[in-house]
């Protein structure tokens, strides 16, 4: 049996993996997207499956406003003393020289139980953990941020122990390790192995640079010495390798007493016109994860097949265990509860932005602000997490002016999408309009409206994605399709083309309904298909 990476597919980074008996779970960053933290389960680390968001009140996860490629950061998953333990960053300022964040606490009995109101940790940088050590006692660590001017912002590791009966850090912080020549030192995790403590970060920043670095020392706090062949994990060396962009790991030891390390990673479409030591390529799919063997000598862990990773990796020695699918092809929205692989953008899916028993057997989504606001949106979508698949929608809408709209959207944040949708023109009626916003220039590439019969009730919608490029089309009775000649790079909605790169997130497909008239107009979609296809 062979783990075929990536493992989890699609917008998927950052992960924290962790051991619970025989039972495996992987926790997973998700940004402005809520529910917040995405947490899979394996019983084999070949087989995985969607199996909480922990995050699903406000009071956990407050993020209207947030910016782009802000809220949850790294988060940690950790299991003792008979309940699950997660830390994440809530991050408010992206840009400038701050990096304006929380970091907070949460746990739970089970991991898709009810989890508790979040302890605040503190805010002195981003990608916190939390170590439980053989001592009994707990610490948290995270990167410390330096603001000033002259110093470098990645200020190194800082540790701190925290209290459970007081339920707060307590003692000092203290900077335990302050990176390597790669810089930009991210992302701990501690592990208490044999006679030495383990430390594992990510350097090199999130992009093709990225590197997983392991040092080790006798004492918690230090000093670390590096791993003599360090990093043990990175793609930049090799940049035609399937794999890239390689790092932000942690090590899980399986029940059958054999070491794997899961990772980011992306996939880049690359360029047929340029070099790629050049421009190594864009990632719509977002960052992933991967999961690598390791092998120890000497003390020191060594990823199997080279420091780079692979795609085919030798299983653990564990029976095989599939899952049942938990998302199917169509999803008439039967349920009084969205499938959760939809997700909202900063806020959850409550009576405000939309239902799912007003109109049976429909998601009702209410006209809400625009596809560019950072507070209101009436958005539900999902990953894509192939590089072909097709989406698609049946909407009834009726809208009554020109700032009423609700379809189709494919999208990575608010500055760059595509959107096909119902809409009203004053001399033409219902129309089928076409808009674009790319890195906030805003555009309706169509020549012509296309004018929507009156006797319509439902105008099918369909996106077909073919990697490097994608296409709308539209139906007025499911049967006849007509196709929109007017291709879209699918690299436009990757973290390497926003803004020159810098962004964390990755492509997303659903229905939005939007009234920046204030009227809430809603709009009622009948179903939702996500199938992914053969080249």
């Amino acid at each position: 049996m062979k783990i075929t990476n990536p493992v989890l597919k699609g917008f998927n980074p950052d992960p924290s993996i962790c051991r619970v008996g025989e039972d495996y779970y992987m926790a997973v960053s998700t940004f402005e997207w809520f529910p917040g933290v995405q947490i899979y389960h394996s019983k084999d680390l070949v087989h995985w499956r969607l199996a909480a968001h922990p995050l699903q009140k406000t009071s956990q996860l407050d993020m209207k406003g947030n910016p782009d490629s802000g809220g949850v950061w790294a988060p940690c998953l950790s299991y003792a003393d008979g309940q699950f333990w997660l830390i994440y960053s809530d991050i408010k300022v992206v840009d400038g020289p701050f990096k304006d964040g929380h970091n907070y606490l949460v746990t739970a009995s089970e991991v898709d139980g009810d989890w508790s109101e979040p302890i605040l940790l503190n805010s002195s940088g981003f990608d916190p953990s939390l170590f439980h050590d053989h001592s009994g006692k707990k610490y948290v660590l995270n990167m410390l941020w330096d603001h000033r001017e002259k110093h470098h912002s990645f200020a190194g590791i800082a540790l701190q122990e925290y209290s459970v009966a007081e339920k707060k850090l307590i003692g000092q912080r203290k900077v335990i390790f302050k990176g390597t020549p790669i810089k930009l030192t991210e992302a701990p995790h501690l592990y208490h192995i044999g006679d030495y403590y383990y430390l594992l970060t990510a350097e090199g920043g999130t992009r093709y640079e990225h590197a997983a670095t392991i040092a080790r020392s006798s004492h918690i706090e230090g000093p670390y010495e590096v791993h003599p062949d360090n990093p043990i994990l990175s793609a930049f060396h090799v940049p035609e390798h399937p794999l890239q962009k390689c790092g932000h790991a942690s090590i899980v030891q399986t029940h059958t007493n054999e070491w794997y390390l899961a990772h980011l990673t992306g996939r880049p479409i690359q360029s047929s016109k340029e070099s790629i030591f050049q421009q190594r390529g864009w990632c719509p799919l977002g960052r992933e994860t991967a999961i690598q063997k390791l092998e120890w000598k000497d003390g020191w862990p060594y990823v199997v097949g080279g420091k780079e990773g692979t795609l085919e990796v030798e299983a653990p020695k564990i029976e095989e265990k599939v899952f049942a699918p938990t998302y199917h092809t169509v999803d008439e929205f039967k349920e009084s509860t969205l499938n959760r692989h939809f997700q909202t953008l900063r806020i959850p899916f409550t009576d405000q932005i939309g239902s799912l028993t007003e109109k049976p057997q429909h998601l009702r989504l209410f006209g809400r602000e625009s596809l560019t606001s950072k507070f209101t949106q009436a958005f539900v979508a999902r990953r894509w997490q192939s590089f072909y698949f097709e989406a698609e929608t049946a909407v009834s809408f009726f809208p009554e002016n020109f700032q009423q709209a609700a379809g189709l959207v494919n999208y990575y944040n608010t500055e760059n999408w595509t959107a096909l949708q119902v809409t009203y023109d004053e001399e033409l009626g219902r129309t089928l309009e076409l808009s674009v916003c790319q890195n906030l220039a805003f555009s309706q590439p169509l020549a012509h409206k296309i004018i929507i019969p009156d006797e319509v009730t439902y105008v099918y919608l369909k996106v077909t994605v073919r990697k490097e490029t994608y296409k709308y089309s539209y139906s007025f009775d499911q049967k006849e399709w007509k196709e929109i000649d007017v291709p879209f790079e699918s690299i436009h909605l990757s973290d390497d083309f926003i803004r020159g790169g810098g962004f964390f997130t990755g492509a997303f497909v659903g229905m939005q309904c939007q009234d920046t008239s204030g009227e809430r107009l809603p709009a009622d979609f009948h179903y939702f298909r996500y199938e992914e296809t053969d080249e």
